[in-house]
């Protein structure tokens, strides 16, 4: 079913989904996941390949790309797995070419992948962690959006979700470089949002507290006890069970009319207007 909306420009056919439960599925939904080999990548794909997701598993690391895979052919999913270096604008580009090749299509990037570097004071931070931030996470995400967009365009359907942090908000200290990166992923998910939108591409950010594969290690932080004080669920989010479900939202019919933000998944530790 088809509904029409009138513009400045003419009108622009949206598509209805049959009833509300048609909104909420990502069944058959082609979805990549960078940075999936652990950690909220793979919680992610794991929980959306368990509603039936095609889920593509973009990682650079060989065990981890195959421990995820493992997983998902378990659950008897349809995955790809494609070794792809964030860094390297090639690997984004061979990836998508490989999606749509053995898929025929793309419907979602989860741009989650950015490779990490030690605190820094801000007086101290080196050009080498500004120049690792900065290729990995800004650089690696807008290639990725670039890949997608003609694919997604074509079809008038297209979910991106990018990944922020709440410490780029909040100017968490020792995290200067990573937080500049955090803040300009912002800054293309509020511009695609605006640019794309006409292309039936919905473009928003999630700035996530869930357990990482640091575990018990990163548990002994005074970050994390802060968190833990600051958080009234008092716990970091699960992965899969709490950062999957948002990721679901915003791959799914259910978003069509949110778009440009960035969704605080943190267990009410941050809460801004």
């Amino acid at each position: 079913m088809t509904e029409t909306w009138t513009y400045t420009d003419g009108d622009y056919p949206l598509p209805m989904p049959d009833d509300a439960r048609a909104m909420h599925t990502v069944e058959g939904k082609v979805i990549i996941v960078t940075g999936s080999g652990r950690g909220i990548g793979r919680g992610m794909a794991l929980h959306l390949a368990k509603g039936g997701a095609k889920v593509v598993v973009a990682e650079w690391k060989d065990d981890l790309l195959a421990s995820t895979l493992d997983a998902l052919a378990t659950l008897g999913a349809e995955c790809l797995g494609i070794a792809t270096n964030i860094m390297v604008k090639a690997d984004i580009d061979a990836m998508v070419a490989a999606t749509v090749e053995r898929f025929g299509r793309v419907d979602a990037l989860i741009n989650n992948a950015q490779t990490f570097r030690p605190l820094a004071d801000i007086a101290t931070v080196s050009e080498h962690d500004v120049d690792v931030f900065y290729e990995s996470g800004v650089k690696g995400t807008l290639w990725a959006m670039q890949a997608v967009h003609p694919h997604m365009a074509g079809q008038r359907w297209g979910r991106i979700v990018n990944f922020a942090s709440s410490m780029g908000i909040t100017g968490g200290a020792g995290f200067a470089a990573y937080n500049a990166s955090k803040e300009a992923i912002r800054a293309l998910t509020r511009t695609a949002a605006r640019e794309w939108a006409m292309d039936g591409i919905v473009v928003n950010a999630i700035a996530p507290a869930a357990a990482t594969h640091k575990g018990d290690s990163a548990k002994q932080s005074d970050g994390y006890r802060q968190f833990i004080e600051n958080c009234p669920m008092k716990r970091q989010g699960d992965p899969e069970w709490d950062l999957g479900p948002l990721a679901w939202f915003l791959c799914s019919d259910a978003c069509r009319y949110v778009t440009g933000h960035t969704f605080m998944a943190d267990g009410g530790a941050f809460m801004w207007a």
